[in-house]
């Protein structure tokens, strides 16, 4: 074969091979399209210095109005104070809040569903399809360490270790907690094992496909070695998200006015 044909057979295969491929964005890509729709979950209070505070993360969804996050990391607010919850978005330390309210609860998968009014958010796309596998290539984009880091959102890569019981056996009394307790009297349900960092501002965060952005699933606790406040200084690498097929149910709940 002389080279001109040879050169030309290999162009050809190369061709045939990126037809035959789907065009996959790297994570660098995606980042710039998931950042716009994750926001900081926090309360305004005019009499408070800041008055703008955040202490966890959402993302929008649906048709822009509607914000996901951990029912555990809402706010309790000071009513007599005025205290309000609502988003926060804005670059670095420029912060603007949006007041919002909330739709709807679901305890038992310990997710929130905030309603916006006014311009919507870009939303991100949910799974339809629960194609989420062991051993998948994940990301999650959030508030690490929520007003310390000022609001920037911060993205990590992580693996889908395991689908595990979302109850780990509690190896002595003092791990039984408030929140461990209410657990174990609620139904089992699998929950995502993540190989990935997270820190107690993550809670909220989407976890999604780095190719196509898609959420698989809500960053919802870490896996702590010793004591709560390790979380930050020794940090287990193991964290945990609520299956996004719980927020269908929760939306969809919403839209039926359940």
């Amino acid at each position: 074969m002389t080279r001109p044909m040879y050169s030309l057979l290999l162009a050809c295969c190369a061709a045939v091979i990126a037809l035959a491929s789907p065009a996959r964005a790297a994570l660098k890509d995606t980042i710039p399209a998931v950042k716009p729709s994750v926001v900081g979950v926090g309360t305004l209070l005019r009499t408070r210095s800041p008055a703008i505070v955040f202490v966890a993360t959402g993302f929008a969804v649906g048709d822009g109005l509607s914000i996901i996050t951990n029912a555990h990391a809402l706010p309790v607010l000071d009513v007599e104070r005025m205290e309000t919850l609502g988003i926060v978005i804005g670059t670095g330390e420029k912060l603007d809040f949006r007041p919002a309210t909330i739709a709807a609860i679901d305890r038992e998968h310990d997710l929130a569903h905030l309603r916006l009014t006014g311009a919507p958010l870009p939303a991100l796309r949910l799974d339809g399809g629960g194609t989420v596998a062991e051993g998948q290539a994940l990301a999650f984009t959030g508030f690490p360490l929520g007003m310390s880091l000022g609001l920037t959102p911060v993205t990590h890569r992580a693996m889908l270790s395991a689908i595990t019981p979302i109850l780990l056996p509690s190896l002595t009394s003092r791990r039984l907690d408030s929140r461990t307790i209410s657990q174990l009297q609620r139904r089992p349900f699998q929950i995502m094992q993540l190989d990935g960092t997270a820190y107690p501002g993550n809670s909220g965060s989407p976890v999604y496909d780095p190719d196509s952005g898609v959420v698989h699933g809500v960053l919802n606790m870490t896996f702590l070695k010793n004591q709560k406040e390790n979380a930050i200084s020794q940090p287990s690498g193991i964290s945990y998200a609520i299956p996004v097929r719980y927020v269908q149910e929760l939306l969809q709940q919403n839209a039926n006015g359940k």
